[in-house]
C-alpha cells in the first residue's frame, strides 16, 4: 500500500508541479498528514524537491512548491545502431541532460568489440551525469534485434548487426552496469507514447534505418508477443517470390522499402560518407526523379504491409518513426494512397498516419526513459535517504 501512495504521490507532482503539499492531499485523495509522510520520503529518496514558501492566494500559511527533482536519479539510455552507437541520460523529469552519438560502422563487427566500446561510451556518459548531480539508477540498450521475453539479456539475432544468440553480460566489462538489451523500435514506440501530450492508446509505431522495425501499443500498453518477437514488420513478404533478405526469407517489406533499397533504387547505392536518409531528402528535396521514385514505391510496398497491421488490431494511429520520419514528407503519400485503397473493411482517415515528432531519437529516449517510467511507478526502487 505504501509502495502504491508513494507513486500517487509522485505521479501527482509529475503531473502537475509546481504543487503544495495541501494541492497533493487534494488530488490523490489522503490525508495531509499522509501526504507529508510520503512527500518526506520521496524527498528523502531524492525524488522529489521542495521550494521556499510561495503565497497561494488561500487563507493559511504560504505553500512549498513541490518539484520532480532535476537532480538525483537518472535513467541512462544506450544505443547499437548499424551506423551508430549513443548514449543520453535523462534526469526523472524525464529530461535529457547527457547526449552522445559516435558515427561507427558495426555490421559483422564481433559483438564483443561493439559492445565494450558501448561501455567505454556509457562510462562517459555516467561521468558526464555525475559532474550534472544525476545519479544513475538503471541502464538499458537499444538494438536493432530480437530480445526474447525473460531475463538473460539474450539479443536472439540482429541480422543487420550480423548478431546470432549474443548475451550482452558475456561481453560487459562491469558485472554491475550491465544493461537490460530490447529492441529500438520497441524503444521508439514507448518514447513516442510517454513524450506525448495527448498519446494515443493502441498505435502501430514503424522505424526503419538500416532495417525496419515495427512496435505495437495496444492499450497504452507494449505488445510484445508469446516470445517477445512481436513486431517484425520488416520481414513481412510483400512479394514472395521476391529477393533474398538478411533473414534468409524471400521478398521481405526491407528489400523494397528498407534504406538499402530505397539507395539502390534512386541509383544512389554507393553514395559515399554521409547519412543516407539525409542525402535521400536533399535528392528529394531537389527534384531528383528516380529518388522520388523510389520513395513512392517504397511508401506503397510500406502501405500494403501496413494494411495488414491495421486490419488485424484496429489501431488508432500509425507512427513512421526513425528515417521514416524525415523522408515523410515523400513517403505519406503513397502510403496514405495505398491504405485507402487497401483498409476496407473499418474506418480509417488519412491524418491516422503521421510521422513522429522524436524521429531517430526515439530509441535512445525510450531506453533512458525506461528506468524513469519504473521509478515514477515504483519509487522504493531508489534508495532510502
Amino acid at each position: 500500500m505504501r509502495r502504491r501512495n508513494l507513486a500517487l504521490v509522485l505521479g501527482a507532482v509529475a503531473g502537475h508541479s509546481p504543487l503544495s503539499r495541501a494541492d497533493v492531499a487534494g488530488r490523490v485523495g489522503l490525508t495531509r498528514a499522509a501526504v507529508s509522510s510520503l512527500v518526506d520520503e520521496l524527498i528523502g529518496r531524492g525524488a522529489l524537491t521542495e521550494a521556499a514558501a510561495t503565497a497561494s492566494g488561500r487563507v493559511g500559511r504560504p505553500g512549498r512548491a513541490l518539484a520532480v527533482s532535476g537532480e538525483g536519479p537518472a535513467g541512462l539510455g544506450l544505443e547499437v545502431g548499424v551506423t551508430h552507437l549513443g548514449a543520453c541520460v535523462v534526469d526523472l523529469r524525464g529530461e535529457p541532460r547527457v547526449w552522445r552519438r559516435v558515427e561507427r560502422s558495426n555490421a559483422d563487427r564481433p559483438a564483443g568489440r561493439v559492445l565494450a566500446e558501448v561501455a567505454e561510451l556509457a562510462a562517459e556518459a555516467e561521468a558526464d551525469a555525475t559532474a550534472l548531480g544525476l545519479r544513475v539508477e538503471g541502464r538499458v540498450l537499444a538494438v536493432p534485434g530480437v530480445v526474447p521475453n525473460g531475463p538473460g539479456g539474450l539479443v536472439e539475432r540482429a541480422p543487420n548487426l550480423g548478431w546470432h544468440a549474443v548475451r550482452v553480460a558475456d561481453h560487459w566489462p562491469d558485472p554491475d552496469t550491465v544493461p537490460e538489451p530490447e529492441n529500438e523500435a520497441n524503444l521508439g514506440a514507448l518514447a513516442e507514447f510517454w513524450s506525448a501530450e495527448q498519446p494515443v492508446e493502441t498505435f502501430v509505431h514503424v522505424s526503419a534505418g538500416t532495417g525496419i522495425g515495427a512496435a505495437l501499443v495496444i492499450g497504452g500498453r507494449l505488445f510484445r508477443g508469446a516470445r517477445g518477437f512481436a513486431g517484425e514488420l520488416g520481414h513481412i513478404p510483400v512479394h514472395p517470390d521476391g529477393p533474398g533478405c538478411a533473414c534468409g526469407a524471400r521478398g521481405c517489406l526491407e528489400q523494397y522499402a528498407g534504406e538499402t533499397a530505397v539507395l539502390r533504387g534512386a541509383g544512389l547505392a554507393h553514395h559515399g560518407p554521409g547519412d543516407a536518409a539525409t542525402l535521400l531528402a536533399e535528392r528529394a528535396g531537389a527534384g531528383h526523379a528516380p529518388t522520388l521514385a523510389a520513395l513512392d514505391r517504397a511508401g506503397r510496398a510500406l502501405g500494403l504491409a501496413l494494411t495488414s497491421a491495421v486490419d488485424l488490431i484496429d489501431p488508432d494511429g500509425l507512427v513512421l518513426g526513425g528515417a521514416y520520419a524525415e523522408l515523410a514528407e515523400w513517403l505519406l503519400p503513397s502510403v496514405r494512397a495505398e491504405l485507402a485503397d487497401r483498409v476496407t473493411v473499418r474506418p480509417w482517415t488519412p491524418e491516422a498516419l503521421r510521422p513522429s515528432a522524436l524521429g531517430r531519437r526515439g530509441p535512445l529516449l525510450g531506453a533512458a526513459l525506461t528506468t524513469v517510467r519504473r521509478i515514477l511507478a515504483d519509487p522504493t526502487l531508489l534508495p532510502a535517504g
